[in-house]
């Protein structure tokens, strides 16, 4: 595979990415991270087209001529509103998921956007590939929100794609502090998107009783769950016991469906229902002790990358 260098490819300082979560990524956490030198990323999966277009307009006048991104859950009904949002303000990167890239990439491609596409195999990957997009994310399951059935941890997952890949492809999932992040591209990952560091922020949207439950959270405290829907990682909470007792009686997929209803996770996360919302964060939420501004995590990430840079090269074999 060709080497490449994203900070090149892209306008910032350092190859990190903010992942583009619902009810967290608004254009406010994404113009901080724009800020300090990351590539920020607005979540659509949680903003109707007409609030999607506020955001954007705010986040063209924050951040100029930086690149930034947008995160683009297939799945959502109106998707083809927000693709017309997307071409209309000449958004520099999309990144899609949860669905097939095949759908939307030559067409973004042809207006001038690079495609990310996450993927959670190296199946996945391969057909991404295939399907023109510019790079990969290749996210394990230890990310936070939606995810992969396989299983696949990133560490795994990134051995997989080494070699395979003609495309570039980023890491996600577990990338806790910079010394993961060293670890990821030592596999030949051109930069790591990091979620759930970004969600304790003072800029992330996510309410203030969700952050603070953040601090206090130790090691064990999530699951992937609701496979038979879309699997998906949940801190263990009244809403999470309940969907654990369904799928310990066999529930079927409709049963889980109508536990889950709609708005759970704006519930949860937006909202601040801590025991009767849908809380989603990767396994990382074990190193979070603080709620603090979206640059002093990326800097964090970066001392720690160089510090890892300095052992690797200390070492003698």
């Amino acid at each position: 595979m060709p080497k490449y260098h994203f900070t090149q490819l892209f306008k910032t300082d350092y190859p990190v990415i903010q992942a583009g979560m619902v009810w967290t990524s608004g254009w406010k956490l994404a113009a901080a991270v724009c800020d300090a030198g990351g590539l920020g990323v607005i979540g659509a999966g949680s903003l109707a087209p007409e609030l999607l277009r506020e955001h954007l307009v705010k986040m063209k006048a924050a951040v100029g001529t930086k690149d930034f991104a947008v995160n683009l859950p297939l799945f959502y009904h109106r998707i083809q509103e927000q693709i017309d949002l997307l071409l209309e303000f000449k958004v520099p990167i999309v990144i899609t998921s949860a669905g097939s890239p095949k759908t939307y990439t030559q067409l973004l491609r042809a207006n001038g956007i690079k495609v990310f596409h996450v993927v959670s195999s190296l199946a996945f990957a391969l057909k991404s590939q295939e399907a023109g997009v510019d790079a990969v994310i290749a996210e394990g399951f230890e990310a936070g929100g939606h995810n992969g059935r396989e299983e696949t941890t990133t560490m795994v997952l990134l051995q997989e794609l080494r070699g395979n890949l003609s495309i570039p492809y980023i890491a996600a999932g577990g990338i806790g502090s910079g010394y993961a992040m060293a670890a990821a591209m030592c596999m030949g990952a051109v930069a790591v998107q990091v979620g759930s560091l970004f969600v304790a922020t003072e800029e992330a949207s996510t309410h203030v009783k969700y952050k603070e439950l953040l601090k206090r959270l130790g090691p064990g405290s999530t699951k992937l769950s609701l496979k038979k829907l879309m699997p998906v990682r949940l801190i263990k909470n009244t809403f999470f016991e309940k969907v654990k007792a369904l799928e310990e009686n066999a529930a079927s997929a409709e049963e889980l469906q109508d536990l889950l209803g709609k708005g759970r996770s704006k519930r949860g996360m937006f909202e601040g229902d801590l025991e009767n919302g849908e809380l989603e964060i990767g396994q990382v939420v074990s190193l979070i002790n603080e709620i603090r501004p979206a640059k002093s995590v990326l800097m964090q990430l970066i001392t720690e990358f160089r510090a890892a840079q300095e052992n690797l090269a200390s070492l003698k074999f």
